[in-house]
């Protein structure tokens, strides 16, 4: 797997330009070119991503994808690469997401999710901030169901920002450490989250190469096997959902991923998760089975999965303090990739030779797990 960032925080540039990069520089890194590509899986560009990136990038692939399942969309389609390599439909998968928010000043994605789903005519009267309003609800929900705290939710974003400043690529690389006094002393948002719960606003993207573990092995880089994946769709908005506290889709979909790859969590070395609100980093933690029902906040305590703790999670500084773009999912997995490879610097997790990348996308609604693995 080769793996790589375009430029990312507040770039100025278009998105074609930071799918490029992203592009070119995960082939760079794998040894390859544009020349080898065969297949392209693309989201973010337009309504027709694959189309618009390949002319742009002057390939003819002959197997595309481009399923929009928001932030677990470049999970998914580490699962439709890998089958489309194994059926012959490909040889080189290119997986690329870029997004030009910041600069654009724009999150027009938001406004059109929330403007065409079914449940607006119920839920827009309460007036609702897409999404944080629905997941605040989540999180109230899972406080009163079993009395956790704020401050023990606030470590999900502590955590982050100890990971931040050891990765030089992160946008709150250089903004100092953050305690729980300040997530819980920030601008309440939507109640029980302030703005310190919630997901930075940054350009950038990322891209993965996949191709067969034969050739891999005859790459520049230590190959990075995809052992399994699974995925589950569950709902659009929280109107359908009759429990808050637990996250069924995660669940199934880790579950599936795990039997795939014939792995337990407790083998895992480093998880990275979608973390557009402390939150969806708790309760996804809790569904893919690292901890009980119930259990999370009072799991991650104690500098579990902070640096040198016993599940370092969101190793980049995740989408609370590195980057979100508007759909973190392939920086989950570039992440992954290079601490498994041993490439990641201060931050790098010592021996780790298994990671899960979990995305998430819409209101907790498309969930898509991936167990990667490295021999050493």
């Amino acid at each position: 797997m080769g793996a790589a960032e375009s430029d990312l925080g507040v770039t100025g540039k278009s998105i074609l330009t930071l799918q490029t990069q992203a592009v070119t520089r995960a082939l760079a890194d794998a040894g390859l070119t544009l020349a080898d590509v065969d297949g392209l899986a693309t989201t973010g560009v337009a309504r027709f991503s694959t189309t618009q990136v390949a002319e742009y990038l002057g390939l003819t692939p002959r197997w595309v994808d481009s399923t929009f399942m928001g932030g677990s969309a470049a999970e998914a389609m580490v699962a439709r690469a890998s089958q489309a390599i194994a059926a012959g439909q490909a040889s080189v998968v290119v997986i690329s997401f870029a997004s030009n928010q910041r600069s654009a000043r724009s999150r027009s994605l938001a406004g059109v999710l929330e403007e065409h789903v079914p449940e607006a005519q119920f839920e827009t009267p309460y007036g609702p901030l897409f999404p944080i309003s629905y997941y605040a609800m989540a999180a109230n929900a899972y406080l009163h169901a079993y009395g956790g705290t704020r401050g023990q939710l606030a470590e999900f974003a502590v955590a982050a920002r100890e990971w931040a400043l050891r990765n030089p690529a992160a946008f709150r690389h250089g903004a100092g450490p953050l305690t729980v006094d300040d997530v819980l002393g920030a601008t309440m948002v939507s109640t029980p989250l302030t703005v310190a719960d919630c997901c930075l606003v940054t350009d950038g993207g990322g891209a993965v190469v996949v191709t067969s573990l034969d050739r891999a092995r005859d790459l520049r880089r230590t190959p990075v096997e995809v052992l399994g994946y699974g995925e589950r769709s569950t709902n659009t908005s929280m109107t359908a959902v009759d429990d808050l506290t637990f996250s069924e889709g995660a669940a199934a979909a880790g579950a599936e991923a795990f039997a795939r790859a014939g792995v337990t969590p407790a083998d895992v070395d480093l998880l990275e998760v979608y973390d557009s609100f402390t939150i969806t980093a708790a309760l996804t933690v809790e569904a893919l089975g690292f901890c009980g029902r119930g259990e999370v906040l009072d799991f991650v305590q104690g500098g579990r999965i902070r640096p040198g703790g016993a599940l370092p999670l969101n190793t980049s500084g995740g989408g609370l303090s590195y980057c979100h773009p508007g759909q973190l999912g392939v920086l989950l997995l570039v992440e992954a990739v290079r601490q498994l490879r041993g490439e990641a610097g201060e931050r790098q997790v010592p021996g780790a030779r298994t990671a899960v990348a979990h995305g998430t996308g819409g209101i907790l609604s498309a969930h898509a797990t991936v167990v990667l693995g490295v021999d050493r």
